[in-house]
């Protein structure tokens, strides 16, 4: 523990630092001036003599430099503003003392110095200061496993997928560092695929954490089952473990799950109480993706209807979460007349999704995660 005692009058220093070192606080440091100060505290962290500064004892009437502006430059500083200044006067000026708080320091004492006084607002100052090094400690902690949360749940995301009869593009936009909103695709064999988009309820850490356990799970689901219907109970039943009716919230998610087949020119689906998503048969046809059940986890048993669409030559595929929809307030229908004329075009190359949907300037600071993913399949020779 470090205190710097800040005086030009060398009677005050003594006394202070003899008050201090018979309380106990045995690493005091006496400075005559706001420029031995600043001398001491250009000190590098790196320096085997620098001693981190636990509080400073700082006289307001200084020559050259008072300790008001001492202070002030003191809070300019970003690795010192957090450092308590406890401002020691003989003046009764309440507008100076005012002051004197208000350019940062956190208390006074006036002179002459009482003992029983000094010691308890040191006290008081150091009890603050450990309190808010322990606050800063946990927050950089917190920092550094959501930072890690943050890459394990982006390496779960698929690359794009570019082979001759298929193609798929995502664009994914999360509000927080984690998102909630996920997308997952596997080929099964030569010519089917397994696409699937969900939306976990919320976002923010909680709901990504879920969303992170539902993506493992998924993945073998979807190898054992392949089959909509199938995997959408399974993942039913895997979230109503997570049910806990001591919990104030319980976690659910949307998801349109499908299975693309190649060879035999089908997509078969299951939509889980997501947002519709498009599909453009054939460059003719346009429809929607309609519900076949309730939300996954919403019920401990779920009845689950399966849809086919089939094609002859090509399938779009156009799929979105709801944080699509409600993008900076848009009207819902309007949002959703933009996706389904995006949806009926015919779609040479697919690129970044979002871009088709949003401009550039509207991609940042939206309110919830956003997920867009374009499927292109077609018969090719």
């Amino acid at each position: 523990m470090s205190i710097l005692l800040v005086d030009d009058n060398p009677v005050n220093l003594f006394v202070i630092e003899k008050i201090l070192r018979n309380a106990g606080y045995s690493n005091c440091v006496p400075l005559k001036s706001a420029v031995e100060l600043f001398d001491y505290l250009q000190l590098d962290s790196s320096d085997p003599n620098y001693v981190p500064v636990d509080l400073i004892l700082l006289d307001i009437m200084m020559p050259e430099i008072d300790g008001i502006e001492a202070c002030r430059r003191i809070q300019q500083v970003e690795r010192l503003k957090d450092v308590p200044v406890i401002f020691i006067t003989a003046l009764e000026d309440m507008n100076i003392l005012a002051e004197a708080l208000d350019v940062g320091g956190m208390d006074y004492i006036t002179k002459p110095i009482n003992k029983i006084e000094l010691l308890a607002r040191i006290r008081v100052a150091l009890r603050l200061k450990y309190e808010k090094d322990w606050h800063d400690q946990q927050e950089e902690k917190l920092r550094t496993e959501l930072d890690l949360a943050t890459q394990v749940q982006r390496s779960l995301l698929n690359p794009p997928l570019k082979e001759k009869n298929i193609q798929i593009q995502v664009s994914h936009l999360p509000s927080f560092k984690l998102a909630g909103d996920m997308y997952y695709w596997n080929k099964i064999d030569d010519h089917r695929y397994a696409v699937i988009l969900f939306d976990m309820m919320g976002h923010g850490l909680s709901s990504s954490l879920v969303c992170m356990f539902i993506s493992s799970v998924l993945r073998e689901s979807i190898k054992r089952h392949v089959d909509p219907v199938p995997v959408i109970k399974e993942l039913n039943r895997y979230m109503t473990l997570l049910y806990n009716p001591k919990n104030f919230t319980n976690y659910y998610f949307t998801a349109i799950y499908l299975v693309i087949d190649t060879e035999k020119k089908t997509v078969e689906y299951v939509n889980a109480g997501h947002p519709p998503g498009y599909v453009f048969v054939d460059g003719k046809t346009l429809l929607s993706l309609e519900r076949g059940s309730s939300a996954v986890g919403f019920f401990e048993q779920i009845d689950v209807h399966k849809s086919v669409i089939h094609y002859e030559n090509e399938i779009q595929l156009l799929l979105f979460t709801d944080g699509v929809i409600e993008a900076n307030g848009t009207e819902e229908e309007q949002m959703l007349d933009r996706l389904r004329t995006l949806a009926a075009q015919k779609w040479e190359a697919i690129d970044s999704p979002i871009h088709l949907v949003l401009p550039e300037d509207q991609h940042a600071n939206q309110p919830d995660d956003m997920c867009i993913v374009m499927i292109k399949a077609q018969v090719t020779k």
